[in-house]
């Protein structure tokens, strides 16, 4: 039986190219992968409130709910609000894939990770780095107009990301026990506080970590 995966997407969200990115990549992924991989985008659940508090509570439920995490690293200072779902992943061990677009060097590794130091290293972690100007020109020089440029550079990149994916999962988890698991996702509903623990009942715990392990991502 193939499994339907879910993929949070982690990253920026406040202009018109991020949006519209992740619009195009999030497409994409769904298409090259037939379905398999189904994206949860932040900028298309609903903020009911005003209260940011209760935004956080939203994404990081998402997170909680995922079976896997792409997370965007581009930028020369890494978003914030990016790196606190990461690592929120992390503490969960859902498997997890950084995908860097950006050219431009940063963070503090000499001979590592373009981004900062902290944010590397994690089990069940696979990145993607590229430059996003050359795999660019590479799909405008081909011609065929925007549509065209457009479904030939996120054809690729998607492709990219899906066989990450698929890497990614068959790596071991580090939950080995059922109690573990248990604790593990207990001990995350309640630390982030204001009301996080209320949004998951003990069956819907129950339930959601049954659909994991069925699914080997956890």
């Amino acid at each position: 039986m193939s499994h339907i995966y879910s993929i949070y997407f982690a990253g920026d969200l406040f202009n018109h190219k991020d949006l519209v990115g992740n619009l195009l990549l999030s497409e994409a992924i769904e298409k090259e992968s037939a379905g398999r991989y189904v994206c949860v985008v932040p900028q298309h659940l609903e903020q009911s409130t005003s209260r940011s508090v209760d935004i956080r509570n939203n994404d990081l439920s998402e997170v909680v709910k995922a079976d896997l995490i792409l997370v965007n690293f581009d930028g020369t200072e890494l978003d914030s609000g990016t790196v606190i779902e990461f690592l929120f992943a992390k503490a969960l061990d859902i498997p997890a894939v950084i995908l860097r677009s950006d050219f431009r060097s940063a963070g503090d590794q000499e001979r590592g990770d373009p981004w900062n130091l902290m944010c590397s290293g994690y089990p069940r972690t696979r990145t993607v780095t590229l430059n996003a100007m050359t795999w660019y020109q590479e799909a405008w020089n081909e011609g065929g107009g925007t549509s065209a440029v457009l479904a030939r550079f996120y054809q690729k990149l998607s492709k990219t990301i899906n066989a990450e994916f698929e890497l990614v999962l068959k790596e071991n988890s580090l939950i080995d026990s059922e109690q573990m698991l248990q604790n593990v996702y207990e001990w995350a509903l309640r630390f982030p506080g204001n009301g996080f623990s209320d949004l998951f009942s003990e069956e819907e715990l129950r339930t959601l970590l049954e659909n994991k392990k069925n699914k080997n991502s956890v």
